[in-house]
């Protein structure tokens, strides 16, 4: 594609087939914000968040299938640069500068869909060469290539953010671009059922029960353990089961064996992991008595037993 005199490579869409399990209600939200309600509205880039692997990547990319639109994905991390974002300058076999446009910038041009994912982890120098965009001005100056690049009237916008500590603190005149903010938390057990079966039509329905029974109990210790996880779990138990078709009582044994290889030792005993998570967190409550201090509550040793 030409723009302003200066031939750009497009990046490629990536395929949009997933499917949203479960409640409607985040991805009407979604598709609302991408709503234009009158020639001089604009649409929104809202900001979804929510713990890693809850689907917040899959709500956008059915809200492009929902659509019917190109989607591109933008993946985030420390060392993004403007031109990451934007247009990349490439030495081509001839010796001459080659301009690749980043998969937001093809969405920009092309009037697709963008999912900058897991936006908090990237500098706010990058960031501040979007501001443009996610305003009235929806645009974007790459200096690498001279051109100031005005987003197609479809072009729509989304970014994913973790809930975690590893990521920047998004400045707040980015943030005030990034309305609304659509939380996303843990499924029902009914709706974390369907997303697994949806994903591993092929399990064994013990071993998709084990699967929904331990991310439940997960969830209600506070556990961040997610669908991300429940997918990993049920694929090697299945593989495993597939090792041992005529031993089919060892579905126990190799469920216990999926959680140690997948999650570590520690996801054997939630309810202890919970209590140690409180802790570090400094959660306790404060010591009743002199024994508090010498010993833990259950240990048989504390005085108030």
């Amino acid at each position: 594609m030409v723009v302003r005199g200066i031939t750009l490579h497009l990046a490629q869409p990536m395929p949009s087939l997933q499917e949203w399990i479960g409640s409607r209600e985040p991805l009407q939200q979604l598709l609302a914000c991408w709503l234009m309600v009158d020639p001089r509205d604009l649409p929104l880039s809202p900001r979804i968040t929510g713990p890693p692997g809850i689907g917040k990547t899959t709500l956008a990319m059915a809200g492009a299938k929902e659509r019917k639109q190109d989607l591109y994905v933008f993946q985030c991390t420390a060392d993004t640069r403007p031109e990451d974002l934007l247009i990349t300058p490439v030495l081509a076999e001839s010796g001459t500068i080659a301009y690749h446009a980043s998969p937001l910038v093809t969405a920009v041009l092309t009037g697709s869909i963008c999912v900058l994912d897991e936006g908090n982890r990237m500098n706010e120098k990058s960031w501040a060469s979007l501001a443009p965009l996610l305003d009235h001005r929806r645009s974007v100056e790459s200096i690498i290539a001279g051109i100031l690049i005005q987003a197609h009237e479809h072009f729509r916008c989304c970014v994913t953010m973790n809930e975690d500590a590893s990521t920047y603190e998004v400045p707040d005149y980015i943030l005030s671009r990034l309305q609304p903010t659509l939380g996303l938390g843990f499924p029902s057990r009914e709706e974390e059922l369907a997303i697994l079966r949806y994903h591993l039509p092929f399990a064994a329905n013990e071993v998709l029960t084990l699967a929904v029974s331990f991310l439940q109990d997960a969830h209600q210790l506070n556990l961040e353990y997610s669908i991300r996880d429940g997918l990993h779990l049920i694929q090697y138990a299945i593989k495993r089961l597939a090792q041992n078709p005529a031993h089919p009582a060892a579905i126990d044994r190799l469920w216990q064996e999926a959680l140690v290889k997948v999650l570590g030792p520690e996801s054997l005993n939630l309810e202890d992991q919970s209590r140690r998570r409180t802790r570090a967190l400094g959660e306790h409550s404060l010591p009743k008595g002199l024994g508090d201090f010498f010993f833990e509550e259950d240990d048989p040793l504390h005085p108030g037993r």
